[in-house]
């Protein structure tokens, strides 16, 4: 195993992948370098495929880099730091400790500092669990884990195919939605204090055009200065905390 430049643990080589696979060990993704196919290759395919694990084809100079000099005959594996939950064990935690849900959704927040900022501040603020997306975001590598400074050890992440599903799948249990986008209202407005989500969109993006109007409102925080938006793990922060005092109050 390698802890390179990219801040994920590697798994490089077909038999060392193959093995890690038959393990069940949490994998992120499986990293295919162009060209490379046949033989064991496309038993390891078949075998991520079918425990839906996120397969991606990269250059050979990317594939090289990634395993920082490892012979990888075309092939690795990114092993996630930490385990993810399903949505549903979110849901169950925030019922064994009597409280109505508190989740935050990161809608394609690619920077894994971020990423794990955003946990770190969770975790501080009594959020249940975080669900991300499994493609165009961060996964939870050794940067994540670095930057969460040890909260992922207490916080739920889900990976979920579909983001919109997903926060249909939410309002119909119950859970109020809300994203962080400008031309919203002012977080005072909303009470946060029953079953919540609150949608954090990608770092230069915003949030989704399908995702907002899936969300029940949109919150923006007022601007005083010059620029016009605040980094992601910033304004989930403040958000988390308006969420946390209207619960504690």
């Amino acid at each position: 195993m390698n802890e390179n430049g990219n801040g994920s643990n590697i798994i490089a080589g077909r038999n060392a992948v193959l093995e890690a696979i038959r393990s069940g060990r949490e994998i992120d993704r499986l990293l295919v370098s162009h060209g490379t196919e046949g033989g064991s290759v496309t038993a390891i395919i078949a075998k991520c495929k079918q425990r839906g694990i996120l397969i991606k084809e990269v250059s050979p100079q990317k594939l090289d880099y990634l395993c920082g000099g490892a012979v990888h005959q075309g092939v690795a594996v990114m092993i996630a730091s930490h385990n993810y939950c399903e949505v549903g064990d979110i849901l169950k935690l925030a019922k064994e400790r009597g409280e109505p849900p508190f989740i935050i959704i990161c809608d394609e927040i690619e920077d894994p500092h971020n990423l794990g900022a955003i946990i770190r501040t969770a975790e501080a603020c009594g959020v249940h669990g975080i669900i991300i997306p499994e493609r165009r975001s961060a996964s939870l590598n050794m940067t994540v884990a670095k930057s969460a400074s040890g909260a992922l050890e207490y916080m739920l992440v889900a990976r979920v195919t579909n983001i919109s599903n997903t926060i249909d799948e939410l309002k119909e249990k119950g859970v109020w939605v809300y994203g962080a986008d400008m031309g919203g209202s002012d977080r005072h407005s909303f009470d946060f204090t029953g079953s919540t989500a609150v949608v954090i969109g990608n770092e230069g993006k915003g949030i989704g055009r399908l995702v907002a109007k899936k969300c029940d409102g949109i919150v923006s925080l007022p601007m005083y200065g010059k620029i016009n938006s605040l980094n992601a793990s910033v304004a989930a922060g403040v958000l988390m905390y308006e969420v946390a005092d209207q619960r504690h109050k």
